[in-house]
């Protein structure tokens, strides 16, 4: 592929990227610091990317700048994982894909957060497998602790949050889809 079209193609990436994750153009603008007309014109090809411009939305999107510019495939098929921190937890991406169904592995320090986690509401659809540790599960109603070997899965849009008990730290792989997609998981075989 020429370099012109890579960079044509740049554009419907970004648009079908942002509508993907359900982000308007004002909420781009806001996270970026990218004015709003600059984005339309990078999204409609009338302005050519800039790899300033590139390093930011990739940097909004959480992923990396190969995928916003759909660069070619090296041969190597692992992930990188860049491990990122958040409000005292760390998240290793295991999935390279922007949108749809997302993995990440999830350490959450011990007695962590340290007081009475805010249950919050957001679209999608969560799995989560406790891989080591404890993970105190508010769900709704309920308040479940989950130790190692234990699996839960529930839709976000359900007042949620967690916090880890223990006196170690709690190591979890998540599986989140941002529009709601369900993950199928089967603990015996089908009856005949």
């Amino acid at each position: 592929m020429e370099l012109d079209e890579i960079i044509q193609a740049v554009g419907p990436r970004l648009r079908a990227l942002r509508q993907e994750r359900g982000t308007t153009l004002a909420q781009l603008s806001a996270s970026t610091g990218i004015s709003v007309s600059t984005l339309s014109r990078l999204e409609s090809g009338q302005r050519k990317p800039t790899l300033e411009l590139l390093l930011l939305l990739a940097g909004a999107y959480q992923i990396q700048l190969d995928v916003l510019i759909d660069a070619p495939v090296t041969g190597d098929p692992r992930v990188h994982m860049r491990p990122v921190e958040r409000f005292g937890m760390t998240y290793i991406p295991l999935s390279r894909r922007p949108g749809g169904l997302q993995a990440f592995k999830q350490i959450f320090p011990p007695r962590w957060p340290g007081f009475e986690p805010e249950r919050r509401v957001h679209e999608g659809y969560e799995w989560l497998y406790v891989l080591s540790g404890t993970l105190r599960l508010l769900l709704g109603p309920h308040d479940v602790v989950l130790t190692a070997g234990e699996a839960a899965e529930f839709d976000t849009r359900t007042p949620h949050a967690f916090a880890n008990p223990g006196d170690e730290p709690a190591e979890v792989l998540a599986l989140f889809g941002p529009q709601g997609e369900r993950m199928h998981v089967r603990a015996r075989p089908a009856a005949k």
